[in-house]
């Protein structure tokens, strides 16, 4: 909603054509709404707490419109496999309360679907705050408690002085329940006073959250500052807390539940069964048999295996910075188990013998690990992007679960096909001569079909710059990349995975040790058309 509102008010406002922003996914087209925004004298900066509400008033100022927006936003939406999963633990009384500032219907659908009745499910919104007490009093689970309003609701917030006084019975009832029960936060991002300063009241006496406070966060930005401090604060207060990152609420709740094995997934099942549409298309043949969609996705064959060692060092930041300091050749994570990694024995052993390694041995990548943004795929992704650029001669830029990768000498001959398809691949910024670009990839590794896939993104990478200029350089890459259709897409999707392909690439080419070594496929994944 914010990036469609960010939109709105930048086509309204420039007198923008709407297809020049329409695909707000693309990070060229936030780049130019996030620099509009920041430009104007009314609205907060992009991220500020307050985005959400300023936004929602600017583009919808009437009470009426906004509730007429909300109302076309969720009409016909169906509860999604983590709506249906967290319905699943409340049936199984894994949760009682869930307390949402969403105004949709969502969860009780999913309740009534999992419960096989409307009737399970006890709900309190702000025409009926005093039935959130009365239900938890009486212990009548499960219960839903809707802070800002219900969708069919006369009462709604949306605005910033709306979101500012959260009502008082709601509030005290929250802050209580804080203080007897844990608190898992997912898909809320701490934008409002009156929720956050609830949270937090929860901790002015000992004991709040006594079974912990876990913060669900998805995307590479970190949490807004305030969150960030109230999960200090809790820690500092004795309190398991912490920040769980996610790719999104569904796949973090199907994980949730594959560790609770006894719970009843009838519903689940049935879902997924609804909303597989697909079947294995057969592989193209020709230059004109290419199907309707081509995707950036090529099939990765992965290591089974990496070096394991048990020492003294701290988390993942010592881990990282014992072998920046070492100038080590290793690609590392930290997880529970130990320091994972691949690279020579000697050099694991230089790095970390300092440590008193008790433990030299392997562990093996399991599939259940790979599925989200584990430790385990992230050191996968960066040995593959290793070997990658060893191969190429590239330069890396790490960004989050991402990694840019661009060409360290574009003159060379090796890199004419590039060329070929996009004229210039490097050059300096017109507007700011002491910026340099050059185009380059974007790799990171996702899964599906219950497999790894490297996601192939063509980029364009900066030498220079900062917050400053960040707005010339995403005009300039916008700029460069906006008539990219279809067919220029393609070739570049064909060429990338062309050039990241082969067989038995190697992280280091070592002698001992264990090498990471990938085979990827070069042909990229694709649908074909459905026959009735």
């Amino acid at each position: 909603m914010i990036w469609r509102f960010k939109r709105e008010l930048y086509v309204s406002q420039r007198k923008a054509s709407p297809q020049s922003v329409a695909d707000v996914s693309q990070a060229a087209v936030r780049a130019v709404l996030d620099a509009f925004v920041a430009e104007s004298d009314t609205l907060p900066r992009p991220g500020a707490p307050e985005e959400y509400s300023a936004l929602f008033e600017a583009t919808y100022p009437q009470e009426q419109d906004r509730r007429t927006y909300i109302d076309h936003m969720i009409r016909g939406m169906k509860p999604t496999q983590g709506h249906l999963a967290l319905a699943a633990l409340l049936r199984a009384r894994h949760s009682n309360i869930v307390w949402t500032t969403n105004f949709d219907h969502l969860l009780a659908d999913a309740c009534a679907r999992t419960f096989e009745t409307t009737a399970a499910l006890n709900s309190a919104s702000l025409d009926g705050a005093s039935l959130a007490g009365e239900f938890i009093s009486e212990q009548q689970w499960p219960i839903e408690v809707k802070l800002h309003g219900d969708f069919r609701s006369r009462r709604l917030k949306n605005t910033s002085e709306e979101l500012r006084h959260q009502d008082a019975q709601f509030r005290t009832q929250l802050v209580d329940a804080c203080r007897r029960f844990g608190l898992v936060v997912a898909g809320y991002s701490g934008r409002d006073d009156s929720v956050m300063g609830a949270l937090e009241d929860a901790l002015q006496e000992p004991g709040g959250y006594p079974n912990g406070l876990f913060w669900m966060h998805r995307g590479d930005d970190p949490p807004l500052d305030r969150v960030t401090r109230l999960l200090e604060r809790a820690q500092a207060a004795g309190v398991e807390a912490g920040v769980v990152p996610i790719e999104n609420f569904d796949e973090a709740m199907i994980d949730l539940l594959r560790l609770l094995p006894d719970i009843d997934i009838t519903q689940l099942r049935a879902e997924g069964q609804e909303r597989r549409r697909f079947s294995p298309a057969p592989a193209p043949l020709g230059k004109k048999s290419w199907p309707v969609l081509r995707m950036n996705a090529v099939s990765v064959t992965r290591p089974v295996n990496c070096r394991k060692i048990v020492c003294g060092i701290g988390g993942g930041k010592e881990v990282r910075d014992a072998v920046a300091a070492a100038e080590g050749k290793l690609v590392v994570a930290r997880t529970r188990a130990g320091v994972l990694g691949f690279g020579s024995d000697d050099e694991f052993r230089r790095v970390f013998g300092s440590f008193g390694i008790t433990e030299f041995g392997i562990a093996t990548f399991e599939d259940h690990r790979l599925r989200y943004d584990s430790q385990e795929r992230g050191l996968l992704r960066r040995a593959l992007v290793a070997a990658v650029a060893r191969t190429h001669d590239m330069d890396v830029r790490s960004r989050g679960t991402s990694d840019i990768l661009a060409p360290r000498t574009p003159a060379d001959a090796a890199w004419r096909a590039l060329r070929d398809i996009v004229g210039a691949i490097s050059g300096t910024v017109p507007k700011k001569r002491d910026i340099g670009w050059r185009e380059g990839v974007g790799l990171r590794l996702d899964w599906a079909s219950d497999q790894l896939w490297l996601l192939i993104e063509p980029r364009i990478i900066f030498d220079g710059g900062s917050e400053e200029t960040k707005a010339i350089t995403s005009d300039f890459a916008r700029e460069r990349t906006v008539r990219r259709y279809n067919q220029m897409l393609d070739k570049l999707i064909h060429y990338w995975s062309g050039v990241v392909a082969g067989k038995d690439l190697r992280a280091f080419a070592i002698g001992d040790g264990l090498d990471a070594i990938f085979d990827i496929d070069s042909r990229s994944a694709h649908s074909w058309a459905a026959k009735p």
